[in-house]
């Protein structure tokens, strides 16, 4: 092992650790290793800048402003709205949402379409009385189960597809040198329906195991819902005892305090001290902050009543009433994450103000200013005026539950136009007649042209996040296949599995994918793992297509935890589960999904 190759292999180790313990957000850590890598002289100005010139990166971000201006149009929610109307069971609403958000999910970004689906599939539960904990789960594995059924359903898979460009760039320069032997043989790039011969047939056993058995698996947590705007959580929110206040001078128990109607005392904070253990006896003094815990409309039934409580000056200002609440949910690689509230400057860009924090299981303490928010958590807001015009198109986060959301007015032409265009963009693409980037820029310009969209709109559609984590990805593909530290790893691999022969080495790969995806990313174990994988094929001198192929699956295939995938974690919150409902009700899936990849394409490959 050399220099380069321990380098290579150092950073690799140090963005899968600050990925793990969340210290480093994605696109940070990424790009932290590049430029340690530039640094060391491993890659050149030109080999990390080539990345972000890659078609595939072009065509994520396209397909990206494409998808978000398709859902502002509405027609999604009119089409989901007359679907889910005729379901009059829960596994007849199962089935259908299940269907048609694979169907979706496809063609279209998961993440925006799952906060869409989430309202309804919430308000159906509430109706049936039905516990919003038995759809919640299956929503975001049917949105991954359609995501990998073909080549744009996942940006994983487009940028699967970048890193094949970029190995043929390095066997184009014959710098692409795999156990001694220059490699000449360029690897062939994918085509959108590649994925199907696996993504069908996992879609269809998904819906059973869901309609079996699967459904059994899930929780049946308490229905905490009664409309999909007005959900009621046990929530964190802080209220403050004015210096006129009844309350003044009265212990909890005399100002009967301790025996509210769903609602308790957590905690009370004087002068910057916290009081954890409030008993009855315990005095309340002007300026108190008192940390109530509890049902949100009980709160705000407890303001009312006089006694000198409010919500702080911050939240005052918003300007609404409780009834105007309303919920989001934080999202992986949120701007939100990781900072406090009061850091975040929340107010400001959003013109919204967070009165209450709910987060799954965990006891939270302290002001809500300087409580850090972390991916899933919930947030109930109060809304100023500008907070619709501000939230359209922001993938910050997401609302989970409003009175009214406003979408933008297109005509019912011009929306099925759109979606008719994506749908020829892709058939002219499989064909082979016209290339995918090509026929997407088209039919964006024609979206500017007739005005379905504005250039503001198709800007604050643009994910510039994802746009470093695909380009630096990109890089540290080359820098290991470069510097043959993929091929020392895949070296390993086979002499450790290949005994087994191409089925094992396969599930060994896969195994090996799947893991790193549930624990770190999809897209740090397709960068980590697909050189690997590349570097075993041409060492068996085997075609690289199910090699490829494998790891893609693996990458996107993630069921076990929540924080693998990001519809996974935006499901977390909402429907109360907890990180072994996911291994529960996961696990299964992920090995039938493992079987099912393997041997298919051990068959039609190899």
């Amino acid at each position: 092992m050399d220099q380069d190759q321990i380098i290579v292999l150092a950073v690799i180790l140090g963005i899968a650790v600050s990925l793990y313990t969340a210290y480093l957000k994605a696109p940070v850590a990424f790009l932290l290793g590049v430029i340690v890598l530039s640094l060391a002289g491993i890659l050149t100005p030109k080999e990390i800048l080539i990345g972000f010139s890659n078609e595939q990166i072009a065509v994520i971000l396209l397909l990206l402003i494409i998808g978000d201006i398709i859902q502002k149009t509405g027609i999604l929610n009119s089409l989901f709205e007359g679907l889910f109307r005729k379901a009059k069971s829960y596994k007849g609403f199962l089935w259908r949402m299940m269907l048609y958000v694979s169907a979706s999910s496809a063609f279209l970004n998961n993440t925006p379409l799952v906060a869409m689906v989430m309202p309804y599939a919430n308000n159906w539960a509430e109706k049936h009385k039905i516990s919003p904990s038995k759809l919640l789960i299956p929503l975001s594995y049917a949105s991954i189960l359609g995501g990998a059924a073909t080549l744009i359903g996942t940006s994983t898979n487009l940028l699967m597809n970048g890193l094949v460009v970029e190995f043929n760039a390095l066997i184009e320069a014959k710098e692409l040198v795999i156990n001694s032997t220059l490699i000449t043989r360029p690897l062939e790039e994918l085509g959108i329906f590649d994925f199907t011969v696996v993504g069908v047939p996992m879609i269809i056993l998904g819906l059973i195991y869901f309609l079996t058995f699967g459904h059994e698996l899930l929780p049946s947590n308490k229905s905490i819902a009664n409309a999909v705007f007005d959900i009621r959580r046990e929530y964190i929110v802080e209220t403050l005892v004015a210096s006129n206040s009844s309350l003044v001078g009265k212990t909890i128990e005399d100002s009967n305090l301790r025996n509210l109607d769903g609602l308790y005392i957590v905690e009370i904070i004087r002068e910057n001290r916290n009081i954890s253990s409030v008993g009855p006896k315990a005095i309340l003094e002007a300026g108190d902050i008192l940390l109530l815990a509890g049902d949100t409309e009980k709160i705000g039934a407890l303001l009312d009543k006089n006694l000198g409580l409010s919500l702080p000056e911050k939240a005052r200002q918003g300007g609404v009433g409780f009834e105007e609440m309303l919920e989001v949910v934080i999202p992986y690689n949120s701007i939100f994450s990781s900072k406090s509230v009061k850091g975040s400057n929340f107010r400001a860009k959003l013109d919204a103000s967070i009165v209450a924090i709910h987060r799954n299981g965990e006891k939270i303490s302290g002001k809500i200013g300087e409580i850090i928010m972390q991916p899933g958590d919930l947030l109930m807001l109060l809304c100023g005026p500008d907070f619709n015009k501000r939230i359209e198109g922001n993938s910050d986060l997401y609302v989970i539950s409003q009175k009214t959301l406003l979408l933008k007015k297109v005509s019912k032409t011009k929306a099925f136009s759109l979606l008719g265009g994506l749908f020829i963009a892709v058939l002219l693409s499989s064909f082979k007649l016209v290339p995918l980037f090509q026929s997407l820029l088209f039919l964006l310009g024609l979206i500017v042209l007739t005005k379905t969209a504005s250039l503001h709109e198709v800007k604050k559609s643009m994910r510039f996040n994802i746009l470093v984590i695909a380009g630096m990805s990109l890089a540290i593909g080359r820098a290991m296949m470069k510097t043959g530290a993929a091929d020392l790893l895949a070296t390993q691999i086979v002499e450790l599995l290949g005994n087994f022969g191409s089925l094992g080495i396969l599930f060994g790969l896969y195994f090996i994918t799947n893991v790193m995806a549930a624990y770190l990313t999809n897209v740090a174990s397709l960068a980590i793992m697909l050189p690997i994988a590349l570097g075993a094929a041409f060492g068996l001198e085997l075609p690289f297509m199910p090699f490829v192929l494998v790891i893609a699956f693996a990458s996107a295939a993630n069921f076990i935890t929540p924080i693998g995938y990001q519809t996974n974690l935006m499901v977390f919150g909402p429907g109360r589960y907890t990180f072994g409902d996911y291994m529960k009700v996961g696990f299964p899936i992920s090995i039938v999904y493992m079987i099912v990849a393997v041997f298919i394409l051990n068959f039609v490959y190899l």
